[in-house]
């Protein structure tokens, strides 16, 4: 009878969530596409989606716990560089992290039908396989801060083979364009998204709190590329020092039977995101 229950509240909540996150896209959709035409409009269309998620978030009846350990630097922009653990780390930073964001999201989710040439025609996205790609969102990320617009950039790449515990390593190209244009790197953790919804290749959904942890900000003014790997690892430190170890490892699925084992996720490519050579 419990494994019956667990199984109805886990597909129960799965609706649920998924519901009330589509539906404000549906709604909302001729509105952003409208918005989305217009490079002068983007801000607002940003802000829509900011209202998305926060909404989406709420209905989902999760607290979440955001930590800001010092107030961000004023009137300025900034990289925030933040570990991918979940298919949700977008929505809830948009939540955390106020102001004008842009982000660095992979080329595939302009492709996703409908939102995907929305997400794409307002934030950078790049094929990691491609060197021109990564070449040239670095440089739309050179020009957004150069605009006094941040960027948000997930310098492990892709999202962890085990989140919440270990990140893949880093790569050099947010720091690179930190020191390029000055501004500070500010670290941010978020070490419970995946026990909400893992990356298992579908949709699986638990209820569980969450919390972003805003650290301060490493300052670049005066650095060379021979701080690169000094700044980097501080930045992986620090994010790692607010993960939890009881919240190690993904939510299994829920199954009415005796559980399964579940196949290790095949290794994923992961080159580097840096700024072009000269």
């Amino acid at each position: 009878m419990r494994r019956l229950l667990h199984y109805l509240w886990h597909r129960i909540y799965t609706t649920w969530s998924t519901f009330w996150f589509v539906l404000p896209f549906v709604v909302t959709y001729p509105i952003q596409v409208l918005l989305g035409r217009k490079p002068s409009l983007h801000r607002h269309l940003h802000n829509l989606n900011r209202g998305w998620s926060t909404f989406a978030i709420r209905m989902w009846g999760m607290p979440v716990d955001i930590v800001r350990k010092q107030p961000l630097p004023a009137a300025q922009p900034c990289i925030y560089v933040a570990n991918h653990s979940s298919y949700i780390d977008i929505p809830v930073l948009f939540k955390a992290i106020p102001g004008y964001l842009n982000i660095i999201g992979k080329s595939a989710l302009a492709k996703v039908p409908l939102w995907g040439p929305i997400f794409g025609s307002v934030y950078i996205t790049v094929n990691r396989n491609s060197a021109v790609s990564r070449g040239r969102a670095m440089v739309q990320a050179k020009q957004s801060l150069e605009a006094g617009r941040s960027v948000v950039i997930f310098p492990e790449g892709t999202i962890s083979k085990k989140p919440g515990e270990e990140m893949g390593p880093f790569k050099d190209g947010a720091f690179q364009l930190a020191i390029a244009t000055g501004v500070p790197i500010v670290p941010v953790s978020m070490p419970l998204n995946h026990r909400f919804m893992p990356d298992v290749g579908g949709i699986r959904v638990r209820y569980t709190p969450l919390q972003v942890v805003i650290h301060e900000p490493i300052f670049t003014q005066g650095l060379t590329t021979a701080d690169v790997p000094r700044i980097r690892d501080e930045a992986f430190r620090t994010i790692a020092s607010a993960f939890r170890p009881e919240a190690a490892g993904i939510p299994g699925p829920s199954r009415l039977g005796k559980p399964k084992p579940e196949p290790s996720p095949a290794p994923q490519a992961n080159p580097e995101l840096e700024l072009p050579k000269s």
